[in-house]
């Protein structure tokens, strides 16, 4: 994949390619003067014999449009190095630090990989050591990693799948700092507003960590979600590098710019940069909140309340949904004399399939963690730090896929791939069938096996094939709508790897059930069917 291609390989081997076009430059710019020193005798000869004059004409034009596109270049870059000067200024010490942290982390992975060539007499594979030093570089780069785990649209196979396995997993920040951070933002002391906080954190990532929390006079259970120190300036640092290479790769390599390297960064850079501002994932609570009282769903699903006067850039906090993931087979027995499991699974799906078109934006990270059965058998959505947004147009060529696979229609599968992504020439839609078909088949061959386990004398079960499966999947959709001169935006990824999602929570919890055959689920509109 070009676009890829870009982002992993070119931005890794910046300052070689740079130095290279530099040093190709030099020499154009030597040959280009001379030459235009001839082509400009050859036009003054020229008058005096024609004979000649259409070659020498076109060597000089050809001169003269080397010349003015080289002066291009060194004015852009000229430019573009007056915005990394403000950006470096902008960064600070933190950008010399950054550069230190990021030197220890190149050493360590060469040094591993070093030890390995010599005890084994091979090296990882390049999309291995990129992942490793990912982890090493810290926040920006696990979630660089991410996003590209999450865009088979984007990025190449090996890449993609190699980076399903980028942990993001970091120590928890003391207690004591993070206590500093939320009396900082909300401009009290945490005694003020909590009864108690508790110093064990539920859960910690690279950009946040969560504790659990009890107001004070209400006693209502809340979570706080506080941005980790550091974080924001590690990222404006690491996301003005990446931006400033991406740019002047578009510079001197003309082609790069017509596949939107830089907005491809551009798009990375903005939505990073909204995951440490937790105003915006707040925002988005408060869309699906509306958005499920304005149609009444409250009785079938939930998301937290957010306590709005305790929510800044830096710190939010919201009720504590109590309940456990879709998955957790004790909780779905505890429940079961309320409501059946395969209800609890309907309901899920048809407010999710609701928000698409009725919400502003949709819940993009459906996994099992943020799907919750609560005690009234009720479903709680959480954790809306990503959100997606699609056309009605979309959703229609998606609604006709839908209904395609189960009918097994691959005609108007591939008619609707085709409305969806951006076909630069004609479709054969005939040879896009037969090839969706084969795909579909070898979906429908995937051994999804249930693992049960007991822990603390709770059970719960995962799916294996799960994340696997519906990464090949993307990845194989993907594959063959290249082949047939079809590429699909992000948002679509995004989209139908929540459909899998669901496709892996109705294999576990209602087997018998086709759900886009069901009566109870509805696609038609984005409506919402309360069962």
């Amino acid at each position: 994949m070009a676009r890829s291609t870009l982002l992993l390989r070119r931005l890794s081997q910046y300052s070689s390619t740079a130095a290279l076009v530099r040093s190709k430059n030099t020499i154009i710019n030597r040959r280009k003067a001379h030459g235009f020193q001839q082509g400009h005798s050859a036009v003054i000869l020229c008058r005096s014999a024609g004979s000649s004059a259409s070659t020498t004409s076109s060597t000089s034009t050809t001169s003269r449009a080397d010349f003015e596109r080289i002066s291009k270049q060194i004015m852009e870059l000229q430019k573009l190095s007056q915005e990394a000067l403000s950006l470096a200024i902008q960064s600070g010490p933190q950008g010399l630090r950054r550069g230190a942290q990021a030197a220890q982390a190149f050493i360590s992975v060469g040094r591993e990989q070093l030890e390995r060539l010599q005890r084994t007499q091979t090296a990882d594979r390049p999309e291995v050591i990129l992942r490793k030093l990912f982890e090493k570089l810290g926040a920006t780069y696990i979630k660089l990693g991410q996003f590209i785990a999450s865009s088979p649209t984007i990025f190449p196979e090996e890449y993609v799948m190699e980076f399903q396995k980028c942990l993001d997993e970091t120590p928890p920040v003391p207690f004591t700092t993070i206590r500093k951070i939320i009396e900082k933002e909300l401009g009290v002391p945490v005694e003020d507003i909590f009864e108690s906080v508790d110093p064990e954190p539920l859960a910690t990532a690279s950009i946040a960590q969560v504790h659990a929390a009890v107001l004070r006079g209400s006693g209502k259970e809340v979570v706080i979600k506080v941005c980790k120190p550091g974080v924001e300036d590690t990222l404006i640092t690491d996301l003005n590098f990446l931006y400033i290479a991406s740019k002047s790769l578009e510079i001197l390599s003309p082609d790069l710019s017509r596949i939107s390297l830089a907005d491809i960064v551009g798009d990375i850079r903005s939505s990073m940069m909204d995951e440490v501002d937790f105003r915006k994932e707040a925002m988005h609570v408060d869309q699906f909140a509306r958005y499920l009282d304005t149609n009444g769903l409250r009785g079938i699903a939930t998301c937290p309340d957010l306590y709005k006067q305790y929510c800044t850039e830096k710190v939010m906090v919201m009720e504590k949904l109590n309940g456990a993931p879709l998955v957790d087979l004790e909780a779905i027995r505890q429940t079961s004399n309320k409501v059946d499991s395969e209800l609890v699974l309907v309901n899920a799906l048809n407010v999710w399939l609701g928000s698409l078109l009725g919400a502003e934006s949709f819940h993009a990270d459906v996994h099992a963690g943020n799907l919750l059965i609560l005690p009234d058998g009720r479903v709680g959505f959480i954790d809306f730090g990503i959100v997606g947004k699609i056309s009605q147009t979309t959703w229609r060529a998606v609604e006709a896929l839908l209904r395609a696979t189960t009918t097994g229609d691959y005609v108007t599968m591939a008619k609707a791939l085709v409305t969806i992504g951006a076909a630069e020439k004609e479709v054969d839609i005939d040879k896009f069938a037969r090839d969706l078909k084969i795909l579909a088949e070898s979906l429908q061959q995937i051994d999804t096996e249930v693992i049960v386990s007991v822990e603390d004398g709770a059970t719960a079960a995962t799916i294996a094939a799960d994340n696997e499966a519906v990464n090949r999947f993307l990845i194989d959709i993907v594959r063959v709508g290249e082949e047939n001169g079809v590429k699909f935006p992000r948002e679509f990824a995004l989209l139908i790897k929540q459909v899998l999602y669901f496709d892996r929570y109705t294999r576990l919890l209602a087997p018998n059930m086709k759900p886009f055959e069901d009566q109870r689920i509805n696609l038609s509109d984005g409506s919402v069917i309360d069962v």
